[in-house]
């Protein structure tokens, strides 16, 4: 029996700030991450100075969020000791963190949607050869062609942009049901024929949190990045759209049912119980009254109904028509081929 089944969804945990700058609440993120069994970690990696103006009003609030370069090597350790089927993937918005990001040996980049129009930023993480997560919230069909063009003038000559996953979300938090626009997922499919995934940033508080992600893995998404936090009770940094630990403990177990679900597009050889099933409830031609011997079978002889075994469907009469039987045929039972000459 051929059972095939297609990959398992690339299940994201996007830990974005909701560690408030303190290393041992990163650590609880990365432990729910872990043992929910996602595939990735993201971490949100800059160096401030070079990412945002002094006077900008965020500056102050960014100031207390971010780690230092000892204390993402320390996270970075931490996952690999704990979680080594765990992948990090390193979202950078200037060129120092690629470079330590490189140090880390991190397992792919995602780039903002912000930098989509920053070719500097886009051709150095694009000669690492590393997997390219582009981020393509609020931008346009333009920018999107741009920064892929950017990518794949500065591959190494060894990749290929297949290395590169078109991220789709609406960058609000928390975002309303009506804003996601899901069909665009498709026509993004279409457009750039690269692996489109869905940044879920609905309320966390919500049914929605686990239903439209589940929706975009029907609609052909095969990557779903969600948010992460150690207690949104607390309110914190990035907590609308992130789910506690134990929370996504139970959005990951509902993916991977998703997932057994899908199976696969390639017709497959029918299960035992599929075979039993039509042997119960598929329709097979039976006579419609006593058929003597030596009998020349009309149209009128055969009626339509589920019998006790599996004959010659509905579709199959004009095989029966004309022909004489060999034998006496009760009523309601089958006429095969092996009942006429």
């Amino acid at each position: 029996m051929n059972h095939s089944y297609s990959p398992q969804t690339h299940i994201i945990a996007e830990m974005a700030c909701s560690h408030e700058g303190d290393e041992r609440l990163a650590r609880t993120i990365i432990d729910g991450a872990g043992k929910a069994g996602a595939d990735s970690i993201q971490f949100q990696i800059w160096s401030l100075p070079e990412m945002v103006v002094p006077h900008h009003a965020d500056y102050p609030l960014l100031q207390r969020l971010e780690l230092t370069r000892e204390t993402w090597r320390a996270l970075t350790n931490y996952v690999r000791e704990r979680y080594p089927r765990l992948q990090i993937i390193a979202c950078v918005y200037e060129q120092s963190s690629v470079e330590f990001c490189e140090e880390l040996g991190v397992n792919a980049y995602k780039i903002h949607s912000a930098d989509l129009s920053n070719p500097a930023l886009i051709r150095q993480i694009s000669a690492t050869g590393r997997r390219i997560d582009l981020s393509v919230g609020a931008s346009t069909l333009d920018e999107i062609h741009m920064a892929l063009q950017s990518i794949n003038l500065a591959r190494p000559d060894s990749t290929k942009s297949e290395l590169v996953w078109l991220m789709y979300g609406y960058q609000n938090f928390p975002t309303p049901v009506e804003a996601i626009n899901l069909e665009f997922i498709k026509k993004l499919q279409q457009l750039f024929e690269l692996p489109v995934g869905y940044q879920d940033h609905s309320d966390a508080d919500s049914d929605a949190a686990f239903w439209l992600p589940a929706a975009a893995v029907g609609m052909g998404v095969d990557i779903l990045e969600k948010h992460l936090t150690h207690d949104r009770s607390c309110k914190g940094i990035d907590h609308q759209a992130a789910l506690n630990p134990d929370e996504f403990l139970r959005f990951v177990e509902m993916v991977r049912e998703i997932d057994r679900a899908r199976g696969s597009a390639t017709p497959r050889d029918f299960s035992p119980e599929e075979i039993k099933y039509r042997k119960y409830s598929k329709k097979s031609l039976v006579a419609g009254r006593d058929l003597q011997p030596d009998y020349t079978i009309e149209a009128l002889d055969l009626v339509v109904r589920r019998a006790d075994a599996l004959g010659l469907p509905p579709d199959q009469a004009d095989r029966l028509i004309g022909r004489r039987t060999k034998r006496a045929i009760a009523a309601y039972h089958l006429v095969t081929e092996d009942d006429l000459v």
